[in-house]
């Protein structure tokens, strides 16, 4: 990856953000592989897409539109709500990843993506499995 551009301009800024994350939602709003994570959200995914619009342009290295909308994101305190375990974990990072192999992004950009978002997910579990 070229050390001079953020993540945020080498996934195409506002635009190839905002791509990601109604590609994200789509394949979770009709992937029966994505059932439990989108059992999670409500029916209408309207909100869901625009925070996580808003953070994942900050998280990129644009705008941190998130933080001044709601503050930290916190992201472990805002997610205590659901119960999200290895399946749920799994289930949204292959939205994700589904999502990031759509995108017209260099290689090495979409790897880097794919390590990124699997800390992020392994972040939001907070159900301990036996």
């Amino acid at each position: 990856m070229n050390e001079l551009n953020s993540l945020y301009d080498l996934i195409g800024g506002e635009t190839g953000v905002r791509t990601l994350v109604e590609r994200f939602y789509d394949i979770m709003d009709s992937s029966p592989e994505a059932k439990d994570i989108r059992a999670l959200h409500a029916a209408s995914l309207t909100q869901s897409r625009e925070k996580l619009f808003l953070f994942l342009t900050g998280w990129s290295g644009g705008p941190p539109l998130y933080i001044e909308k709601y503050g930290h994101p916190r992201l472990r305190q805002r997610h205590m709500p659901f119960s999200i375990g290895g399946i749920e974990r799994d289930q949204w990072l292959w939205c994700m990843n589904q999502a990031v192999d759509e995108m017209n992004v260099l290689p090495a950009v979409k790897e880097h993506l794919k390590t990124r978002f699997a800390e992020v997910a392994d972040f939001m579990r907070n159900r301990e499995e036996g």
